[in-house]
């Protein structure tokens, strides 16, 4: 099942690549209420990636966790908790996203009816990553020096509104939300396991490389800079399906162990 869960998503990627396809506008996970939101991506997303480095790390991880998982559940389960942590946490990141998308579907509805240069200078400052920011306050400024002049206030509500077009309809993609689960599965199951990290090369418990892990994607979601794309949430969630599976297989008296 590794063998197959490698060779599907290296399969799609680069027909996605040679036919120069952008899969992820249709089967990537998008903001709820966007016009591109379809509840199927929540399954597809997992099977794409963004680049070929994503797709690299992704699938070096599983093969690295992944085949000692399968060995002691069998394939059949192994693709059970392999897709139930990968769609559990693109559900997961989906609420949270709406959450997050709702205040900016808010901000934007209150610029849009009372334009003016205080909540224009917020707005983007609060929600843009793509702009100039320094072209930006230029243009803020002078929107503030003349905040009644129509040309400036249109051309407020045109980025506004090209902001938010382009923040509600960013997909999300990747199987990292099942890694993770991979991952938490690992460090419970064998949690003693010597690993040899690459970088720096010393060896570490496999528990104490979970809780890194879970420790860094924590406090780079909280952190979070407007640069950052990396949906550190689903990862988070991955690993908190995994466990709650892993402890409700344990509980069932399950011969996983």
């Amino acid at each position: 099942m590794v063998k197959n869960i490698l060779v599907i998503n290296a399969g799609i990627f680069l027909i996605g690549s040679f036919l120069n396809i952008n899969l992820s506008q249709l089967f990537g996970v998008h903001y709820i209420f966007s016009d591109h939101f379809f509840i199927f991506q929540y399954v597809t997303y997992m099977w794409l990636h963004a680049s070929f480095i994503h797709l690299f790390g992704n699938m070096f991880a599983v093969l690295i966790f992944g085949p000692m998982l399968e060995r002691v559940w069998g394939s059949k389960k192994f693709l059970i908790f392999y897709l139930i942590t990968g769609i559990g946490a693109g559900l997961l990141y989906g609420v949270a996203d709406t959450i997050e998308k709702g205040s900016l579907s808010a901000d934007t509805e209150q610029f849009m009816n009372e334009p003016n240069p205080e909540d224009f200078y917020i707005y983007v400052h609060n929600y843009d990553v793509g702009y100039n920011l320094v072209k930006l306050g230029d243009f803020a400024d002078e929107y503030y020096d003349n905040p009644n002049n129509l040309s400036y206030q249109s051309e407020a509500v045109n980025i506004v509104s090209s902001i938010y077009e382009r923040m509600s309809n960013i997909p999300m993609v990747g199987a990292s939300g099942a890694v993770f689960g991979i991952l938490m599965a690992f460090g419970m199951l064998f949690p003693n396991t010597q690993l040899m990290l690459l970088f720096p090369p010393i060896p570490i418990k496999a528990k104490y490389l979970v809780f890194f892990y879970g420790a860094y994607e924590l406090y780079s979601e909280i952190n979070r800079s407007g640069t950052d794309n990396v949906a550190h949430l689903a990862h988070l969630s991955g690993m908190l399906i995994a466990f709650i599976i892993l402890k409700y297989w344990a509980r069932k008296g399950r011969d996983f162990y």
